[in-house]
């Protein structure tokens, strides 16, 4: 099959085109970078012609309000082209609980890119993932000083952006779900007990103070992140990600 990956330049979608192709699919990257710019529509009537199935990796520049119209206006481009080149199958990549999290705008805009897939005129699959190990730094310097790390005890299942790559790849070479298949690590951590983790597997010293306030992961509350039944579980640990 031919396969468009959109953002497939970046941390998931070079792995999925690589993966990709060492199934013997034609997977082909697009992004910023060749010529394709999804909110605009540059390049994508091209990215599409002759594609059976078209992945989406794209994301929003921001975690703000204006991610709601990120994810409006380049899923309604990217839907309108897809059916127009005749393409039969549309993946995205969300994140599991994302509906449960309406006190996060980004959430809030990533629910509204599934619900646009889901109304759309092509058949789709969404494949959901918890946070990946890969923005476990990122999350720490979010409330980090040069003595402590404030973080909230979130309940968070991580997971290897490998195995998310993996996960979207694999839905991307089978039939359309025509709904959604989650995906999460093999364990869950307290947001604050990772951060302890992650310190001393830095040789990193500072403090990690537990303050439910801290974050963006503040405005999370008990189990919606976790992995429910059904959920596809990787092999791959925090401790095995961080060791290599």
């Amino acid at each position: 099959m031919k396969i468009a990956v959109i953002g497939g330049t970046g941390l998931i979608g070079s792995q999925v085109v690589k993966i990709l192709n060492a199934s013997g699919h034609e997977a082909v990257p697009h992004s910023p970078s060749t010529g394709l710019d999804l909110r605009s529509g540059q390049g994508l009537r091209e990215a599409l012609a002759g594609t059976d199935v078209v992945v989406n990796l794209t994301n929003s520049p921001t975690f703000d309000e204006a991610s709601l119209a990120f994810f409006q206006e380049t899923m309604d481009n990217l839907l309108t082209a897809a059916k127009a080149a005749g393409v039969g199958h549309a993946v995205i990549l969300s994140i599991v609980g994302v509906d449960q999290v309406p006190g996060l705008a980004y959430y809030r805009a990533k629910v509204l890119q599934e619900d646009l897939l889901k109304a759309g005129p092509v058949p789709y699959s969404i494949v959901r993932a918890t946070q990946f190990f890969e923005f476990m730094d990122a999350t720490l310097s979010w409330t980090a000083d040069e003595n402590a790390v404030r973080l909230p005890a979130t309940l968070l299942q991580p997971i290897a952006a490998a195995d998310v790559a993996q996960a979207v790849a694999d839905v991307s070479q089978g039939a359309p779900l025509q709904g959604t298949r989650n995906v999460a690590g093999p364990e869950v951590f307290a947001l604050d007990e990772l951060g302890k983790i992650t310190l001393a597997a830095r040789g990193d010293h500072r403090a990690v103070v537990t303050d439910n306030s801290a974050g963006m992961f503040a405005a999370v509350s008990g189990d919606v992140l976790i992995a429910k039944k059904g959920t596809v579980i990787a092999r791959t640990t925090y401790r095995q990600w961080l060791a290599r």
